[in-house]
């Protein structure tokens, strides 16, 4: 068989991934913030298993696209990320992953950022393996489908690369 067959199409709903974990004081600078990058690690870990589940593959990180943080995690907070394949080309997934901290003593919640980053299967080799198409289940699904498809190119652009024929299907 080729390895780099067509596989069959996965709804997104089947790489969703939820991770939570409180922040403790390893985690902050001297104003009880949480360090970035210890939301980065995390960030990158939730899209790696979104990814993981959908290729049923191990994953590398290729890119992860800008990360503004719009309010800040404090110590004590409980970190929620959220993420789901929002784009699969023959190799590689855009994971869209959506950061929210909580007082867990309030209830507060706030939504502190979204990323988006990319990564590319791997065979048992090592070399990069064939992942199943992207099924949007829903209008909202497959918007972001097509906008993943957009900032996928940009990103080609910006490498010198010629875009990649989306494969991801609505």
């Amino acid at each position: 068989m080729d390895p780099m067959a067509e596989l069959p199409c996965k709804p997104t709903s089947q790489s969703r991934t939820v991770l939570c974990q409180i922040m403790r004081l390893e985690d902050a600078n001297l104003h009880g913030n949480v360090h970035g990058g210890v939301i980065m690690r995390l960030a990158d870990e939730a899209g790696a298993l979104a990814c993981i589940r959908h290729a049923q593959r191990m994953v590398v990180t290729v890119v992860m696209d800008s990360m503004t943080f719009n309010h800040p995690i404090h110590l004590g907070d409980v970190v929620t990320l959220t993420s789901q394949v929002t784009c699969a080309g023959r190799t590689s997934m855009e994971a869209r992953v959506d950061v929210e901290a909580e007082n867990p003593l309030t209830g507060v919640r706030v939504h502190t950022n979204t990323a988006y980053l990319v990564y590319v299967a791997l065979d048992d080799a090592g070399r990069p393996a064939a992942v199943p198409m992207l099924c949007g289940e829903t209008d909202e699904e497959r918007e972001e489908m097509a906008r993943a498809e957009e900032r996928q190119s940009l990103r080609r652009a910006r490498a010198g690369r010629p875009a990649e024929p989306g494969t991801s299907h609505g």
